[in-house]
């Protein structure tokens, strides 16, 4: 089976917080959880791909780039983005269907907006995923904390389905890259 690792918007500027805008929730585990699965990916001859959002640091500069202590293997494939989801106006979906890609493994920020949009659209494209529960992270809102939202966000997207494709939550210390959705279909 085809497989990649998606980490979405691990940029500097976005988990590490700016003078108008918070750290992510739990910034030291979320770092040390992409590098860890970074590392099964490498293991695994998993590529990865990442995507970075525009609007992070005006989409320059090192506030714009992927987080400088997540380990980025050298040869990957990196899209930018202007839209909340990952796959509009990238050259993304197309790159995973180039690459005959079936199941895709996601981390990354923000919880509630750019990763949720990436499982929701993976399953709607014919994709299988794998969402990292202890590998995405957002900030508290005026209605919930970060860690609510992640919570109720693992909760909601494991058994997300566009019935033949889903997503579950698995965490870090599991083989992600073996997936266990069709012991569920």
């Amino acid at each position: 089976m085809n497989q990649t690792l998606l980490i979405i918007d691990a940029q500097q500027e976005l988990i590490d917080g700016t003078q108008k805008e918070s750290p992510v929730f739990n910034k030291e585990h979320l770092i040390r959880n992409i590098n860890k699965v970074i590392e099964k990916a490498k293991e695994a001859d998993v590529p990865v791909v990442f995507v970075r959002d525009l609007d992070v640091a005006e989409g320059k500069g090192g506030g714009f780039q992927v987080h400088n202590e997540i380990n980025i293997p050298t040869d990957v494939k990196i899209f930018d983005k202007s839209a909340t989801n990952s796959f509009h106006g990238t050259g993304l979906l197309k790159h995973l269907k180039t690459h005959q890609i079936e199941h895709i493994v996601i981390m990354g920020c923000k919880t509630q907006y750019c990763i949720d949009s990436a499982v929701r659209t993976a399953t709607m494209c014919g994709l299988d995923v794998t969402l990292v529960g202890d590998g995405h992270s957002t900030t508290d809102n005026d209605v919930l904390s970060a860690e609510q939202i992640i919570k109720h966000h693992n909760r909601t997207l494991h058994g997300h389905d566009n019935v033949e494709h889903f997503s579950m939550v698995r965490y870090s210390e599991e083989d992600l890259f073996r997936p266990t959705h069709d012991s569920y279909r």
